[in-house]
């Protein structure tokens, strides 16, 4: 058999898209202040807003189709960053009040929202943004959303006493979202919990825990995915940016193959893994990234073939799709065609 392949969520923005983004922020991405600019730039779009989020959705959804993706996301067109979106949904986050703030064990620091408040879930977005989406193929869509350990810590705490109790409101609010567009009808959908691999401790501890909390209730006829990156660089071609440690995904592995997650994203392009670590998912679909989104050279089709080829040798090919490490945003557009049409080929002729 074939493998699948699909992309972890962010897609290069087109050039009309005129909504902040941070991929293009000067430290790189995560680094950018969350202001005003987003809900402004909505404005300044006027009544075409929605004609143009819908077009420039449709224009990324054929790309990945285009090149063979057989899950295509929505390309989170919508976001200035996948967890600042989600958070201008929430009760309990104050966007008006922005709190300096390290963040991923000091790799950078960033004025972030602050939590002054219970959290809890205000409307329903996601399902738009799905069905927008969806309305454009016939293949699945996967919707993405941040998880609760990460979302904790891209804000500013003000509130909560126990990182546990923040992190299953948190939960519950995803839930909420999770819950509604399962009844849409979307068949995929992913919590993106980088802080995990950089927080092994907390996420043993209570993360997992509050990863199922948000996935409650998920009928099992709805992929439930996670992705577990290591840190994106400040620009293309840096290799030596921080990365969370290689043997957290080893650390960690186990108790999400325990989990109800159904499916796992690891990186394992930028920097690869002693690959038995996939032995130490039992029963989890494992989506590995052979594709990396940090540099610029166009990986081959014998390159990628090689690299799943070497995965096959410790998980079964029904468990095994092929995907890029995280996140296409840096690449540009030229760039990731490229990188997905080498992606998919290679997949298609294992």
């Amino acid at each position: 058999m074939r493998l699948l392949s699909t992309t972890i969520g962010a897609y290069p923005k087109p050039e009309y898209i005129e909504l902040p983004d941070w991929f293009g922020a000067a430290a790189g991405p995560d680094t950018e202040a969350p202001t005003e600019d987003w809900a402004g730039a909505l404005v300044r779009m006027g009544d075409e807003a929605e004609e143009i989020l819908a077009r420039g959705t449709r224009e990324v959804v054929d790309d990945q189709i285009s090149c063979g993706i057989d899950i295509p996301s929505d390309g989170e067109i919508r976001r200035e960053n996948y967890i600042h979106y989600h958070c201008r949904h929430l009760n309990g986050i104050d966007f008006e009040r922005l709190t300096a703030k390290s963040l991923r064990q000091g790799a950078y620091s960033a004025r972030l929202p602050t939590i002054t408040g219970p959290v809890s879930a205000r409307d329903h977005f996601l399902t738009h943004d799905w069905k927008v989406a969806q309305s454009f193929t016939d293949r699945p869509v996967k919707i993405t959303m941040p998880g609760p350990m990460t979302i904790a810590d891209t804000t500013a705490n003000a509130h909560y006493d126990d990182p546990a109790k923040l992190g299953a409101d948190l939960a519950d609010a995803l839930n909420v979202e999770v819950m509604a567009l399962a009844e849409a009808g979307c068949k995929h959908i992913q919590i993106d919990e980088p802080v995990f691999a950089r927080k092994v401790p907390e996420a043993l501890d209570y993360g997992l825990e509050n990863l199922e909390r948000a996935f409650h209730g998920c009928p099992d006829h709805v992929v439930r995915s996670m992705h577990m990156c290591c840190g994106y660089p400040d620009a293309l071609d840096s290799p030596d940016y921080p990365k969370a440690p290689k043997e957290a995904y080893f650390q960690l592995a186990e108790a999400v193959d325990r989990s109800s997650v159904m499916a796992v994203s690891l990186e394992d392009a930028h920097r690869r893994n002693d690959l038995s670590l996939l032995e130490r998912f039992a029963s989890t679909t494992v989506i590995l990234g052979v594709i990396a989104i940090a540099k610029s050279r166009v990986e081959s089709i014998d390159e990628v073939r090689t690299h799943l080829a070497e995965a096959l040798e410790h998980i079964d090919a029904k468990r095994l799709i092929a995907a890029p490490d995280c996140g296409l945003g840096l690449l540009g557009r030229e760039l990731t065609l490229a990188k997905l049409r080498i992606l998919c080929a290679a997949a298609r002729s294992m």
